[in-house]
């Protein structure tokens, strides 16, 4: 394999697992009411709405000018986006596609020659791989966290993978 194949599979690879993982929380949000939007376990831990609100405006920064700015930009209010004001599912629809769609966007402009070239995130030089391996990380937390929150508010769960005893 070449390495300007292994780079295009690359791509290919990771913007799938992202499409996977942003429908494993699609299924999520799919399964509560608008009132569970807001619901958190305890004061220290966040809801589905802040983990949405947080996620958003991470991708908005760290994707948008992916190559010739910082990925934290001077103008993300991160302390914002843990104030749980997202209460509808249509506010919750509209920041979670906004995020992804800036993302998205972001990957379907990374070429061949793009995965070695260095990218900045709050003044630390990565390469394209590494920063989107990080967010990969950072990603699949998060929606873990709101798979997690959906099943503690819904009674009757659908599972979103192999259920228990099945093969």
């Amino acid at each position: 394999m070449s390495s300007s194949q292994f780079a295009a599979e690359y791509i290919r690879v990771v913007k799938a697992r992202f499409l996977d993982m942003k429908k494993t929380a699609e299924r999520a949000f799919d399964q509560i009411d608008d009132e569970m939007i807001g619901w958190s376990p305890n004061e220290e831990s966040n809801s589905i709405g802040i983990i949405v609100k947080h996620m958003s405006g991470n991708m908005v920064s760290r994707w948008t000018d992916f190559f010739h700015s910082d990925g934290e930009k001077p103008n993300r209010d991160r302390d914002d986006e843990f104030e749980g004001t997202i209460t509808t599912r249509e506010e919750l629809d509209a920041r979670w596609n906004r995020g992804w769609t800036v993302f998205l966007n972001a990957l379907d402009g990374i070429g061949e020659d793009d995965l070695l070239r260095p990218v900045y995130i709050r003044g630390e030089a990565h390469t394209v791989m590494e920063a989107i391996e990080r967010q990969m990380y950072h990603y699949s937390y998060h929606v873990g966290q709101i798979v997690y929150a959906a099943k503690q508010v819904q009674k009757s769960w659908t599972t979103l993978t192999i259920p228990k005893r099945k093969k």
